[in-house]
């Protein structure tokens, strides 16, 4: 089938950026001029889908602002004569068709929001992808997925190679079996491991195909680590059910982890030192301080 609606869970706390996450949603920290958020939802069009689903909670309005209209600053744009932000700010509430649905319950963890997002989804395989951190790939990272999901016709779920072996107790680590150069099959995924007991350094994160069948699962989940409810025990719980889950390395790609502060403040400062308006002055100062 082809997949057709994208969700992308937004309702977290933010909590590793407080206090500026307290009023305003971590998936809206700019990287430069652009938030993190946007830069998802352009991935997400850039490979074909045009129905995205975002799953907020009461203190993320922002992230609705951002990509809706704004008549009075259009025309403010269009009375100064500033043509060039005038067309961003259009072509943002132009992205998609967005659907917006607000996070209930205290129920806590990852697994929740894909469950919250269940009414939109009709009884169809889906996309996945987290609205707080980005991998800029050629192709797209989810167009990748896409291709490997027309072929294998299982979840897939993407997945990068993490160098240092201290960050794999970070990310949800698969133990996999090789399909080809760049696709796996995952026999289960293990949660933060320490690095000592990873499964191997092939960290299946940040973006996911699912099967509606998913959902059933969720609703059964036991609380896990934490007391919260994770994605990856109930993407093993479907293994376990004998449906096909395949990890994608992403390839030609660069992840970046922008819901970590030191991995944020590093994706601004490689932005900024591509950025076309003030690249070459922006290396200057750098060269210049005292470090």
């Amino acid at each position: 089938m082809e997949i057709k609606k994208a969700i992308i869970p937004a309702a977290g706390w933010g909590t590793r950026f407080l206090p500026q996450t307290k009023a305003m949603p971590k998936e809206m920290l700019p990287i430069i001029d652009k938030p993190v958020i946007q830069y998802v939802v352009e991935e997400v069009v850039a490979s074909g889908i045009k129905d995205i689903i975002i799953v907020t909670g009461w203190h993320k309005r922002a992230i609705e602002d951002h990509f809706d209209r704004s008549i009075e600053l259009e025309r403010f744009l269009e009375s100064r004569g500033k043509e060039k932000p005038l067309e961003e700010i259009r072509r943002i509430a132009q992205l998609a068709n967005f659907i917006y649905i607000r996070q209930k319950g205290e129920s806590y963890g990852n697994a929740i929001p894909i469950l919250a997002a269940e009414p939109a989804i009709d009884k169809e395989p889906f996309a996945v992808i987290w609205g707080d951190e980005f991998i800029m790939a050629k192709p797209p990272r989810l167009f990748q997925m896409l291709s490997a999901f027309k072929k294998y016709k299982g979840a897939i779920i993407s997945a990068v190679r993490i160098e240092k072996k201290e960050d794999l107790s970070r990310y949800g680590i698969a133990e996999v079996v090789p399909m080809e150069k760049n696709i796996f099959r995952i026999k289960k995924i293990v949660e933060k491991p320490l690095p000592q007991k990873a499964p191997s350094n092939l960290a299946t994160h940040g973006a996911y195909i699912l099967p509606p069948e998913i959902f059933s699962i969720i609703r059964k989940l036991k609380p896990g680590k934490d007391g919260e409810y994770w994605l990856p025990d109930a993407i093993n719980e479907l293994i376990k059910n004998g449906y096909p889950v395949f990890a994608c390395e992403i390839q030609n790609a660069r992840y970046y982890d922008t819901g970590n502060k030191l991995e944020y403040l590093k994706t601004v400062v490689e932005f900024a030192l591509s950025h076309p308006d003030f690249s070459e002055e922006f290396k200057k100062y750098l060269k210049n301080l005292k470090l």
